[in-house]
């Protein structure tokens, strides 16, 4: 029996890098929840994004992992105003380089091409490449760390008054909504 994505993994953040750092949730809470548990959930995941790729290796899931953690250290380091660290700078940009997907238009919809020989470097270079154009970006400044309960994922403000605080209403905002209610 296959699992259903959305069951596994929350794919609702628009920002394609951002969903990647979602792979792991209650990232502030006392015990985050690893969702790329083994290789066949990052294949899962990237299948999910369209990113479609044969066989994932365990070193292809190390690797994956990461440069999820880099891009969050690095997102949570702009969200609070301060500099990433360089370590994590070069784990991103050694991805993004590395990547050799090649963007294409199927049935009306973009999509991406990898090669046969790295299908997984060339999928995680799509998400470092990703993560470049949003951390490196005009709108790095919109970059923000959840405020819900234990969250803490990243997402990309794009309100009219810079004020959103959630990274999902449905989902960390509505927790938030709920225990107030709760509380009168």
């Amino acid at each position: 029996m296959t699992e259903d994505v959305r069951r596994v993994f929350r794919m609702d953040n628009e920002v394609l890098a951002f969903r990647f750092t979602a792979t792991v949730s209650d990232r502030a809470g006392p015990a985050p929840r690893e969702r790329l548990t083994d290789t066949a959930r990052l294949q899962m995941w990237l299948e999910a994004t369209g990113l479609h790729v044969r066989d994932v290796s365990p070193t292809d899931l190390q690797d994956a992992v990461e440069l999820r953690e880099a891009i969050y250290r690095i997102g949570s380091a702009i969200a609070r105003g301060r500099p990433p660290a360089n370590r994590d700078v070069r784990t991103l940009n050694t991805i993004a380089v590395a990547g050799h997907a090649k963007a294409v238009l199927e049935r009306e919809r973009a999509g991406w091409l990898l090669t046969e020989t790295t299908p997984v470097g060339d999928a995680l270079g799509v998400l470092a490449t990703d993560a470049v154009r949003i951390l490196g970006g005009p709108d790095r400044g919109r970059i923000k760390n959840c405020e819900g309960p234990g969250c803490a994922g990243l997402f990309l403000d794009t309100s009219r008054g810079s004020n959103r605080r959630w990274c999902s209403m449905n989902t960390c905002g509505n927790k938030v909504k709920k225990s107030r209610i709760a509380a009168n």
